[in-house]
């Protein structure tokens, strides 16, 4: 029987545009599905091509449920192209993500449901009032439980209860990245794909910030890249550094014994 293909239009709370999702409902799987119920996330010769010029150059990881991957690279080394075909915002050339057992390429709509994802331009509707926002990236999920106190739970979690009455175009830059966070955390995801996380923030905010990627990382995957190398050094388990599209170290952050220096060597 011919695959059954299906066209879904949904609205995006992260774009003020519509996407397409498209996806086979017989698609073959890959070989290799991860089986460990602590494999939430993996990355298979993943690959992205622009014209002539690879984005994305075969690239192979894991990620197990307590670890904190920092995904570096200087800028135009492909991480927010990955970072974009991991969550599904970005089709595939090559390759296959699985998110749990699901495959991003022929069962987008599971995996996707495990993800929670902060894009580095973390796009807001600034005219919605934060608690009114987030009851509206509710209402996308099958959340177990009333959606209002659902919301409530996220808010006291990312502190920003005293803000709620508020207008997202109100808010300073640290708290418009605690709402991002809490529209990526609300369905309680597997996944947490962070994309520059600490843009914009100051020291305070940055610390704020780390604190709760560590909090997050007990139940969950945690993947997001960034520029400050000295945070990274201090919140991540084990580095990816990628160049011209390829994985050029993987390696837990305790055997790295300095990071700037490293990342300099490896991406000059």
């Amino acid at each position: 029987m011919s695959d059954r293909i299906f066209k879904i239009f949904v609205p995006s709370f992260a774009r003020k545009w519509r996407i397409i999702l498209t996806f086979a409902s017989n698609a073959p799987r890959w070989p290799n599905t991860p089986v460990s119920e602590q494999m939430i996330l993996q990355v298979q010769q993943l690959s992205k091509q622009y014209k002539h010029q690879p984005a994305v150059d075969q690239i192979s990881f894991s990620v197990e449920k307590g670890e904190i991957v920092g995904f570096l690279g200087p800028n135009g080394a492909g991480k927010s192209t990955a970072l974009k075909m991991i969550t599904g915002c970005l089709s595939i050339d090559k390759g296959d993500v699985f998110i749990g057992n699901h495959s991003i390429v022929a069962d987008p709509l599971r995996a996707k449901a495990l993800i929670g994802y902060l894009p580095e331009h973390n796009a807001l509707y600034e005219e919605m009032y934060v608690r009114e926002y987030l009851e509206y990236v509710a209402g996308f999920y099958k959340l177990s439980g009333e959606k209002r106190q659902i919301v409530k739970n996220i808010m006291e979690n990312t502190g920003l209860s005293p803000e709620s009455h508020k207008k997202i175009g109100q808010l300073s830059r640290g708290y418009r990245q605690r709402v991002g966070l809490a529209q990526a955390l609300i369905h309680r995801p597997e996944l947490l794909v962070l994309d520059e996380p600490f843009t914009g923030l100051d020291p305070n905010q940055i610390e704020e910030i780390i604190t709760f990627v560590k909090r997050e990382s007990a139940d969950k995957a945690i993947l997001f890249s960034s520029h400050v190398l000295q945070e990274v050094s201090s919140v991540c388990t084990r580095v990816i550094i990628l160049h011209h599209g390829r994985i050029v170290l993987d390696k837990p952050s305790g055997e790295i014994e300095n990071l700037a220096l490293t990342f300099k060597r490896l991406t000059q």
